[in-house]
Order: structure tokens, then sequence, then C-alpha cells
């Protein structure tokens, strides 16, 4: 197993092409304060150079939390006292918070306890969630007069729609687990017991495939995600379909799968 290191507050650990993230902040319920950002940046800059990589795992240590959010006494003070760090800082933060979206290998957030605030923006920038039963999922920042960050706003009304992204904000409530996947928060809730095997099943399934056409496909809808209509999207997807096309791995499983 390879191993990331010097980083203060997470562990990066790479074997057989899964890397796994995991925050080592338990007693704060693994909350992303500046130092744990920066630490994720340098993570993923070096995850994205390495293209062995097939997929990550990213988990918070402990049963408690993923992630509780942010120290909120990093936001103590008057606007005057934060101008412009502040600002600069939420700049920063996006692209750290986007970075598994943008990363070439799919990202599973494993889910264990309160994922919540800036956790939950994290992990909704994840390319899926899976959250042991019992796991409860909220934005509270209306509790402490702000709004959300980081561009989640748009990435929830991506995941679960106006509406529900309108609850779960407006109220500064909190969902568990089950209401999570019924409303497309999650892709699987299940036992805590079975939480560590259902993430196994997906990286298997990941790694069982073409790597380069997952890491393609990856690429094709995202860019879906964003496009202004269809038509675009697709000719984006056009020109990727030919690029994987033109790959041994393809030819290669092509030739396996007519061989059967």
């Amino acid at each position: 197993m390879a191993s990331y290191s010097a980083y203060e507050s997470i562990t990066v650990d790479v074997a057989d092409g899964v890397a796994t993230i995991e925050f080592h902040r338990p007693e704060k319920y693994n909350a992303l304060n500046t130092a744990v950002m920066f630490d994720l940046r340098r993570a993923f800059d070096e995850l994205q150079l390495d293209r062995d990589v097939d997929a990550v795992v990213i988990t918070g240590e402990g049963d408690d939390a993923f992630s509780a959010g942010a120290d909120i006494e990093q936001y103590a003070g008057t606007a005057e006292e934060h101008d412009p760090r502040q600002k600069n800082r939420q700049e920063l933060f996006y692209d750290i918070y986007r970075a598994p979206l943008d990363l070439h290998a799919p990202v599973i957030a494993k889910i264990d306890g309160y994922c919540a605030g800036g956790g939950l923006i994290l992990a909704m920038y994840c390319d899926m969630r899976v959250a042991a039963e019992g796991s409860q999922f909220g934005v509270p920042t209306c509790n402490i007069g702000q709004i959300p960050t980081g561009g989640s706003t748009y990435r929830a009304v991506q995941l679960v729609g106006e509406a529900k992204a309108k609850e779960l904000v407006l109220t500064a409530g909190f969902v568990d687990a089950e209401e999570a996947h019924r409303i497309g928060l999650v892709n699987h809730a299940v036992p805590p017991e079975d939480l560590d095997e259902t993430v196994a099943e997906i990286v298997a399934g990941i790694q069982g495939t073409g790597r380069t056409a997952v890491k393609n496909s990856k690429k094709a809808i995202n860019y879906a995600a964003a496009a202004p209509d269809i038509e675009t999207a697709r000719e984006y997807e056009a020109d990727l379909w030919w690029e994987q096309f033109a790959t041994d791995e393809r030819r290669e499983l092509v030739d396996e799968f007519n061989e059967r």
C-alpha cells in the first residue's frame, strides 16, 4: 500500500488502484477547517497526477461523522474583520469542494454519521454517496445567519431538485439516510455493518470495466449535467466516444467479449 505523507489532518493511502482519503478529527466531528481544506487540495492535486488510480473513497474517522462541516469559530466577528481574506478563502474552497467532481477517477463518499454543512458540500461533489443507516444530512447555514457556499445551491438542485433543496436549506433541518436515499441525495443507505462491503462492491464494479472508458464516461456525464442543451452535450459526447473508440482498451475488450 502506497501512502501519501505529510498531511496534518487526513491520510491518503493507495492500494490496488484505489485511493482512500480519511479525515482524522473525530473529536471535532471531522470538521473542515482551513488546514483540512489545504490537505484536501494537495491530496487531489497529487491524485490528479496519478492516472493509475481507478477510484477514490473519502471517509471520516469514527462512526459519529463523515464531516459535520466547518469550524464555526472561524466565522466569528464582523465582516470587516474578514474582508478580503474570507472572500478569497471562499473562492479557494470552491475549487477544493469540486475537486472530487473534476478528478479523472470516480470518487465515492462513504458516510457514517453526520454529513452536514461543508461536509455535505464536499460529499455532493463526489460522484456517488453511500451512507450507513442512521447517518444525518443537513445544511444548517441559516442557523448561523449565513447561506450555503461553494456552488452548493446549484449542486443541490442538480441532485435533489429545487423544492427539496429549498426545504433542506431554508428549514436548516436534517434528513436521515433513508430519506436522503429516497430524494436522490445518496445512492445507497445500508446497515452500518454493510457499509464497507457496499462501497467495495461499487469499487469492484468500476475496476471490472474498461478503466479509460469509466473516466471518459465520467467526463461526458459531467459535461452533460452542465450543458445548455442536448445538442451541445451530444457533440462533446461524440468526440469522447471516438476518442475512446480509438483506444487499445476498447479493441481488446470487444475482442474478449466476442470470444466468449
